[in-house]
């Protein structure tokens, strides 16, 4: 088994501290950034926006994933790229022309995600399924950290890589939300590639032991 990737989400470090915690991360066994950007309209919270995700960039030495909980995610396209994102997640339920989204993104060089609310079936994204690099579950509603985990995320996970088997296509799986070392073995082996942890990870004693525990299960 491929050991999945591990992305400590930047939504639950300590602002005060981000240089320190993004260096925690760079020296830590995880494989990638995942950063969650939110307007206050697509969710019922305001996040962080490019100024604080450039100041991430130039101290990161891993990919930033950048997640879009915002509406009209085209918009800002060019923007995230410029930033040094490596792959753009835009949302399903935001994005009218998600074909067109997902063109725009790779052609700005980056790897096209897109994300489901948890109430979202995963069959819409048998059509689009050969463009997409990353498809990132949301296994909490989004908008919040620190929520429980949606225990129908594993079956969620079964149906869409079956989905990707038949299509033949090489998307990876992203799990978001309420990850622990409680259900990330259980996650890995329903099919998920990537694991997104943040109050798991910052909330930690140790948070770099936290991850490798963590990288250690999966």
């Amino acid at each position: 088994m491929t050991k999945a990737l591990i992305a400590p989400s930047i939504l639950a470090a300590d602002f005060a501290n981000l240089q320190r915690d993004v260096e925690m991360v760079n020296n830590s066994d995880a494989d990638w950034f995942h950063l969650d950007v939110m307007d206050g309209v697509f969710v019922p919270n305001i996040s962080f926006g490019m100024p604080v995700i450039e100041a991430i960039s130039r101290h990161a030495k891993k990919p930033l994933d950048v997640h879009l909980m915002i509406v009209q995610p085209e918009r800002y396209i060019r923007e995230f790229a410029l930033l040094g994102t490596d792959t753009l997640t835009v949302h399903f339920e935001a994005s009218t022309h998600l074909h067109c989204s997902l063109q725009a993104i790779k052609t700005e060089g980056m790897k096209a995600g897109v994300a489901l609310n948890p109430h979202t079936n995963v069959a819409v994204l048998k059509d689009t399924i050969m463009d997409i690099d990353l498809v990132c579950l949301m296994s909490v509603n989004p908008g919040f950290g620190g929520q429980s985990f949606i225990e129908n995320t594993y079956e969620k996970v079964r149906e869409l890589k079956k989905i990707i088997s038949e299509k033949g296509a090489s998307t990876k799986i992203e799990i978001d939300g309420g990850v622990t070392d409680k259900n990330a073995k259980e996650l890995v082996l329903a099919g998920a590639d990537v694991l997104v942890a943040g109050s798991y990870v910052f909330g930690a004693d140790n948070p770099t032991q936290t991850v490798k525990h963590l990288k250690q299960l999966v």
